[in-house]
């Protein structure tokens, strides 16, 4: 009997309509990005730039010291954003030559989608002679005949800037490839990322504890450093060496 009793509870509750119901909970996705207007350019992609740079007809090529100050301390203009979006930054003293300017070019252009993106430079195209002499020459005989030309570039210096509908991941993707082949060390930032770079470094500015900064030391001449402190280091105190 007990068998029976189930056996019609069943079928009275087959005959009844399931009634499913859903128990997975609500998604929340972040909301996508609103671009602000952003100023188009006349070509998305970065232009061709020439290996050597043109002179007035009848002009001598001349040549130049190796001028290494060019290269020395921190960039005081060419270090901002002007799209404030994002870029290459140089971590350090070096020279551009024109493979590497057709590196991030060629390799930048292959990467980005021009219907919303684009790309423009931030340094001069190689400007500065180079010179060097043929393998086994004589010592002597003047200066040699220019090889190549470059572009001095100094810490802190804006490489390339990109810009457009895009964000911070996709940009990284694009800059890190040519980042990583620069002769000198680099970094790809955003206008978020320099902005906590210099509050970072006004933090460590007012929490440091320590009276005796390199600042003082050289001002106040401490042990006599003044007799083999460079020029350099009484203009940066100690940094950009």
């Amino acid at each position: 009997m007990l068998k029976l009793s189930r056996i019609l509870s069943f079928l009275e509750n087959a005959r009844k309509p399931w009634n499913f119901s859903q128990n997975l909970g609500l998604k929340y996705f972040p909301a996508p990005i609103k671009f602000d207007p952003i100023e188009k350019v006349d070509r998305p992609k970065l232009k061709i730039i020439e290996k050597v740079p043109q002179f007035p007809p009848g002009l001598r090529p001349p040549k130049m010291q190796k001028r290494l100050r060019l290269m020395r301390g921190p960039e005081l203009v060419h270090n901002k954003l002007i799209h404030r979006q994002y870029g290459i930054v140089a971590l350090g003293g070096g020279r551009l030559k024109w493979n590497h300017f057709e590196m991030m070019r060629m390799g930048i252009g292959r990467q980005i989608d021009v219907n919303r993106m684009f790309a423009i430079w931030r340094v001069d195209p190689p400007w500065q002679p180079v010179t060097k002499k043929g393998q086994g020459q004589r010592m002597g005989g003047g200066k040699g005949a220019i090889d190549h030309y470059v572009s001095p570039i100094k810490e802190g210096r804006v490489i390339v800037e990109l810009g457009g509908h895009l964000e911070y991941p996709e940009a990284y993707k694009i800059l890190q490839l040519v980042c990583h082949k620069l002769p000198f060390k680099a970094m790809v930032v955003s206008q978020e990322i320099m902005e906590q770079r210099e509050a970072e470094e006004e933090q460590k500015a007012k929490s440091n504890t320590n009276y005796y900064t390199m600042k003082y030391v050289i001002q106040n001449n401490f042990g006599g450093c003044h007799d083999w402190l460079s020029p350099f280091d009484h203009k940066w105190f100690g940094r950009y060496r």
